[in-house]
């Protein structure tokens, strides 16, 4: 992973200090929070309802165990003793004193960490695969790319106030596990028919009030021009975004009134008259970013025999662990474990401090010392030897990190909702937690299949409600929390918007609704290979609807 430099160092030690002073003149009343709201959202701190909140920088979902300690060191000595992954897969910590920021982020900055970036106006932190390095499918892996994104966008002058905020994400294979068409610019990297590597370039996604997929406005970009077309990009946005109503000020507005074909010219346009040399990645750059995320040394193993192969066979509970958590590493005798933060009837994305130090430790000890942060609100180790599976699985039981549900029905992504966020209108974690404990009984999860649930707490759409398979907006109507269904959106390759069911529902009866659709997939499903996605693009949402609202 990479490491800072000496200009790193010396750089976020500054904005330390900086802020320290600012924290200072707030709680001495020489600032009041008029004035030092700016200040505070540039280093991360927001209002929340109840305190204030931390939000921490994850670049593109990267984490050495040394950094996983600090972050439960933080959660024991500032907050209530957890943290909350969220879906920029950075983590935010919900109870911590103001006075004690300048204090958090400088324990922060001694393991090369910071909270720059992470609020306000600019370029927010770059989020890519969580297998990226690993996974088998895998074109190349995106994060040397994420990291020259990240360097080259840090306080960048020319675009550290844009109209709002913006957000890149970057996807290394076939299949996006980074969400890459609901992001202002999304990356895929791609190869042409010469066999040269580079990128399609996706702009103009977004979720929030008005949710829009991204458009592709280029198929091939080189290597070399990335950073100077990404430049371009923000440059046309800079100039001609709304600056006037923050409701129609992301890119995709702009992309949506202009039409994909005009944003395609005027993007190339810029990109020909205003490239700069300097920005140019040469392959002498490009090596020396890679080498930074180089694969660790993988000696090959041999077929897995009593460790993996015997336990399988002889233990249920771990068989399904295997084969919902595990998948295909790019070196046979490898596998990338995917950790579940979404225990039956818990809190998505939570995890304790014992939970993160006990992690870090098992980076250590069979992960060569990576851990990855999912979008999706879990944690990944990449590169682990199957024959340590066991061992593995044992240690994650024992600190309550061994549920085996990723991509099930219990594997909800929740924003905190109404329970933490000012902005929100209804809250989010005790629905997730009700839907959790409904289909977490019995192995109804793993007969049901793969079935993403999306749950948001406003129309901001933190939750991504709108890109999955169920998706569930929380709004306040007359008083009374309220929650709005969407079925058939995804956020992969095949990226789509669910659309609106009908009727809200009551927060008593939500769940109850969410087991309709969920009994409605199973009938009409062809057979235990037909996921809901492709059986609801096959029947429509009028059986759907029938039920629910039939039963309501």
């Amino acid at each position: 992973m990479y490491r800072y430099d000496d200009f790193d160092a010396a750089f976020v030690a500054e904005r330390v200090e900086q802020f320290k002073d600012q924290v200072a003149r707030r709680l001495s009343g020489e600032l009041t929070e008029e004035q030092f709201r700016p200040l505070r959202l540039m280093n991360g701190v927001y209002l929340q309802l109840h305190a204030y909140m931390l939000r921490v920088a994850i670049p593109y979902g990267t984490l050495s165990p040394r950094q996983l300690r600090m972050l439960g060191h933080i959660a024991r000595r500032y907050d209530k003793g957890y943290g909350h992954f969220t879906t920029r897969q950075n983590i935010q910590y919900n109870w911590p004193a103001l006075a004690d920021c300048p204090d958090i982020l400088n324990d922060l900055a001694s393991v090369e960490m910071h909270a720059i970036q992470t609020s306000g106006n600019c370029i927010r932190n770059t989020t890519s695969d969580q297998f990226a390095g690993a996974a088998a499918d895998e074109i190349e892996d995106p994060r040397p790319y994420c990291e020259l994104l990240r360097q080259w966008s840090s306080l960048n002058p020319e675009f550290s106030y844009l109209p709002r905020k913006f957000k890149i994400a970057v996807s290394g294979a076939p299949h996006d596990r980074a969400a890459i068409q609901v992001h202002d610019i999304g990356l895929q990297v791609v190869r042409d028919a010469a066999g040269e590597i580079g990128f399609g370039v996706y702009v103009g996604g977004g979720l929030g009030r008005s949710p829009f997929i991204a458009h592709k406005i280029r198929d091939f970009l080189p290597k070399a021009d990335l950073l100077n077309y990404t430049a371009a990009i923000l440059r046309v946005y800079n100039l001609e975004g709304r600056r006037d109503n923050k409701y129609k000020a992301r890119i995709k507005i702009l992309v949506h009134e202009k039409g994909a074909d005009a944003m395609r010219e005027a993007v190339e346009a810029e990109f020909a008259i205003s490239q700069n040399p300097d920005l140019v990645l040469t392959p002498d750059i490009i090596e020396q970013f890679k080498s930074y995320f180089a694969l660790p040394d993988l000696p090959p193993r041999p077929v897995p025999a009593q460790n993996f192969e015997g336990r399988r066979a002889q233990d249920a509970e771990f068989a399904h662990f295997v084969a919902q958590n595990v998948v295909a590493h790019k070196v046979p005798g490898y596998g990338v474990v995917s950790i579940s933060l979404k225990p039956i009837g818990g809190i998505p994305g939570d995890i304790t401090a014992e939970q993160m130090e006990a992690v870090a430790d098992l980076a250590e000890t069979y992960a060569h010392n990576e851990i990855r942060v999912a979008h999706e609100q879990n944690l990944v180790l990449a590169h682990v030897a199957l024959d340590d599976l066991a061992a593995i699985y044992d240690k994650l039981k024992d600190i309550g990190l061994a549920t085996a549900n990723i991509g099930l029905v219990t594997d909800i992504i929740a924003c905190p909702g109404l329970d933490y966020c000012a902005l929100a209108t209804a809250r989010s974690i005790p629905i997730a937690q009700r839907i959790s404990e409904r289909f977490g009984e019995n192995g109804r999860a793993a007969d049901i299949g793969e079935l993403h649930i999306n749950i948001s707490g406003c129309i901001n759409a933190c939750g991504h409600h709108h890109v999955a398979n169920i998706g569930i907006l929380g709004l306040e109507k007359k008083g009374v929390e309220t929650y709005q269904i969407t079925l058939g959106g995804s956020a992969d390759q095949n990226c789509a918007l669910g659309d609106v069911l009908g009727p809200g529902f009551s927060s008593e009866t939500i769940v109850d609704a969410i087991e309709t659709i969920v009994d409605t997939y199973l009938k009409v499903r062809k057979n235990r290979d037909e996921d809901f996605l492709s059986a609801y693009q096959r029947v429509g949402v009028a059986p759907f609807k029938e039920a629910v609202y039939e039963h309501a």
